[in-house]
């Protein structure tokens, strides 16, 4: 399978009108050719700043235009942050995310987030920060301190996009993914499913991704989580199967990517997920929670990972140091490694 960036969402929508299991066994093909097929990348996210966004995103808790259960909270301080961080590493997370509920940073908190990137740097975890639209030059800071991933979703198709969010245009959104990639740093940008579109926008948001320069190292897949308060509380759930099915037309036209199971995890029983990963989903975003809402605990995901005979990718190791590898078997090593309520630490990344 070559490597594109020339897709059309016709080519794309005949991909998703293929039958499911030829779908998935063209899928499964591609993976192989690219991935280790019994390898998933763990990550793992921590809210840095919680709620009070300005942003009105319509599936989002955090929007400070809907009323939700999510209360505000400031930007954390950088030791709360790195104390995070170490407990990631400590449950196998091997890339620590960190994410804040901003339109876009101020420069006044850039040299706590810079040092964030630096202190969990320092510990041998890939890096990556979500924290809205970025400009070139806090880009380049942000590349400088050592921050390997940037987050930044489109979340659905150009035409379906003014249907969902009416306070960043979605040529802002590209902006900043080009920002990112000037400064050298990875993308990690996918959309969420589930918020009332059709399969085109489907069709239309893998084409953004996947006719981009360079196609993102990272692609993760949300399904929607419905929050009471927000506009999208009351739409229709999405089928499973139409959900297996863009996960493996996102492994088909990004075959170098990793493509994320992100959001909605925890509606998803083991089988679902288990065709999540034979179409071509090789990440997943580890911990209790997602953000604000709910994600499996880490000892769920190991009990699957053995049923499946899938193995973590190996932890990063501090500089000249060697960490050995835990067992997968090992599952309630992994519980009473798992942090508290109180921790603050959370799986995943949008």
């Amino acid at each position: 399978m070559e490597v594109r960036h020339d897709w059309t969402v016709e080519e794309v929508q005949a991909l998703f009108d293929q039958p499911f299991m030829d779908l998935v066994f063209a899928a499964q093909q591609v993976h192989r050719q690219y991935h280790d097929p019994n390898k998933v990348q763990v990550s793992t996210l921590l809210s840095i700043k919680t709620g009070a966004c300005p942003e009105d995103c319509k599936y989002c808790p955090q929007s400070a235009h809907y009323r939700t259960d999510v209360d505000r909270e400031r930007l954390l301080e950088v030791e709360r942050v790195l104390d995070a961080a170490e407990k990631a590493k400590t449950s196998g997370a091997t890339r620590f995310c960190m994410g804040a509920a901003w339109k876009n940073p101020k420069e006044r908190d850039m040299p706590y987030l810079l040092d964030m990137v630096r202190g969990v740097k320092s510990m041998g975890l890939e890096t990556c920060m979500t924290l809205g639209m970025i400009s070139g030059d806090q880009a380049n800071e942000l590349a400088e301190a050592g921050l390997d991933y940037y987050n930044h979703n489109l979340d659905t198709s150009p035409e379906f996009y003014g249907n969902i969010i009416t306070t960043r245009t979605y040529q802002d959104r590209l902006d900043t993914l080009s920002h990112v990639r000037e400064a050298g740093m990875k993308i990690c940008s996918g959309g969420i499913i589930g918020m009332g579109e059709s399969s085109r926008d489907r069709a239309g948001l893998l084409v953004e991704l996947a006719n981009l320069p360079t196609h993102p190292e990272s692609v993760p897949i949300n399904m929607l989580v419905k929050v009471k308060g927000t506009p999208l509380e009351s739409v229709d759930d999405v089928d499973p199967f139409d959900f297996v099915r863009i996960i493996a037309v996102a492994r088909i036209i990004m075959p170098q990517s990793a493509v994320r199971l992100s959001a909605g995890r925890e509606d998803m029983n083991e089988q679902m997920q288990a065709l999540c990963f034979m179409a071509g989903a090789n990440s997943v975003f580890y911990g209790c929670k997602l953000l604000t809402t709910p994600n499996p605990g880490e000892d769920k995901d190991m009990q699957l990972f053995a049923k499946l005979g899938i193995n973590r990718t190996e932890q990063s190791a501090k500089p000249d140091e060697v960490q050995a590898q835990e067992l997968l078997g090992q599952v309630a090593q992994r519980v009473a490694a798992r942090p508290s309520k109180d921790d603050l630490f959370y799986d995943a990344s949008v």
